[in-house]
C-alpha cells in the first residue's frame, strides 16, 4: 500500500507518522512538486477558499499514485468547517482524490483532541492488516509522540521593537503562505515572535484563563493562549493577529481576541506570498513612537 504524507512544516507530528509507517513497512510518498507549485494547483481548484486549504489540496494533488493520504488535523475555531472536517469536505468538492485519513497533530493530551495512539492503531491496522506489527511499531515510535522540550524564543533583537505575531500554525509555519511577513516587520523596525515557536504546553495552560475555556474550540484556545502569553511579557509592545486570506472563521476568532488585548494591535488577512501589508507603518509608529519612519532611517 502506498500512503501519502504531506510533509508540511506546520505539522507537529510528521516525524511520528513517517517513522510509524516505516516501522510498518508501508511505502510512503511525498508531494512531487514545490510548495509554490502545489499552492498554484490548489488555487486553481478552490479559488475562493482559505489559502491553507488551497495548499493542503495542492499537496494532495501532487502525490503520485497513492492509496491513501494522512492529513494532520488542524485545531478548529468556532464555525471552522474546514478544520473540523477537511478530509470529508475535500472529496465533496474535488472528485478523484485518494482516501483521506485524518490523524491527530497535537503532542499535548490536554488539547482536547482524539487519543493519538488509539488513532495510530486504527490507521496501522488499516494500512498493514497486521496487529502484531502495529503493536511493535507503536512501542517503537512512542517517544516521538511526547511534546518536545521547547524554550520560549528570544523576546528581543537589538534595534527592533518586539511584537507578538499570532495566527494558525497552518499559516505562520508555512513559508509559502506567510514568509513575507517577518521581513516586512523588520523593515518597519519590528521584531516578530511567532506563535508557532512557543512551547505548546505553555500556550494551552495559558489558554485555561479564557472565559468558559472548556466550551471554546481548541484552535481558538490556542490562539488566545499564545496572544495572552506573549502580550503579558514586558518586552512585547504590540500584537499582530494574522488569519489566512479567505478564512472568515479564523478572522472572526482573532477579532474577538483583538478586543481583549491591551497593547497596540494589528489585524491582517494574509494573501499567499504577500510582501506589503496595509496598516503596518501606522502600527509600527504606535508600537515604537520614538523611531524614525522607515524611509528616513540612515
Amino acid at each position: 500500500m502506498r500512503v501519502g504524507l504531506l510533509n508540511s512544516p506546520a505539522s507537529r507530528l510528521r516525524a511520528y507518522w513517517a517513522a510509524y509507517l516505516k516501522e510498518l513497512d508501508v511505502q510512503t510518498v511525498s508531494p512531487a512538486l514545490s510548495d509554490r507549485e502545489a499552492l498554484a494547483l490548489g488555487q486553481q481548484s478552490l479559488p475562493d477558499e482559505p489559502t491553507t486549504v488551497q495548499l493542503a489540496l495542492g499537496r494532495i494533488l501532487t502525490l503520485d499514485a497513492v492509496d491513501a493520504v494522512l492529513i494532520p488535523q488542524w485545531p478548529a475555531v468556532s464555525g471552522d468547517a474546514w478544520s473540523e472536517a477537511l478530509t470529508e469536505l475535500l472529496p465533496r468538492r474535488i472528485s478523484g482524490l485518494p482516501t483521506l485519513i485524518a490523524v491527530p497533530d497535537q503532542h499535548s493530551p490536554g488539547s482536547g483532541g482524539p487519543d493519538l495512539e488509539a488513532v495510530a492503531a486504527e490507521v496501522g491496522l488499516r494500512v498493514s492488516h497486521n496487529g502484531g506489527a502495529v503493536r511493535g511499531a507503536l512501542a517503537k515510535v512512542r517517544p516521538l509522540a511526547a511534546e518536545p522540550r521547547v524554550s520560549l524564543p528570544a523576546l528581543g533583537r537589538a534595534g527592533l521593537a518586539t511584537v507578538a505575531v499570532v495566527g494558525p500554525r497552518a499559516l505562520l509555519a508555512e513559508d509559502v503562505l506567510s514568509g513575507g511577513l517577518r521581513p516586512a516587520l523588520e523593515a518597519a523596525g519590528l521584531y516578530g515572535v511567532l506563535s508557532p515557536d512557543l512551547p505548546q504546553g505553555d500556550v494551552m495552560r495559558r489558554a485555561e484563563r479564557m472565559e468558559n475555556a472548556a466550551k471554546v474550540p481548541a484552535g481558538e484556545r490556542e490562539l488566545f493562549g499564545a496572544a495572552s502569553l506573549l502580550s503579558g511579557k514586558s518586552a512585547v509592545r504590540g500584537v499582530v493577529l494574522a488569519a489566512p486570506a479567505g478564512d472568515g472563521a479564523t478572522a472572526a476568532a482573532l477579532d474577538r481576541i483583538a478586543a481583549k488585548m491591551h497593547l497596540p494591535t494589528l489585524r491582517l488577512d494574509l494573501q499567499a506570498q504577500q510582501t506589503q501589508f496595509g496598516g503596518l507603518e501606522a502600527f509600527a509608529a504606535r508600537v515604537n513612537p520614538g523611531a524614525l519612519p522607515t524611509q528616513e532611517t540612515p
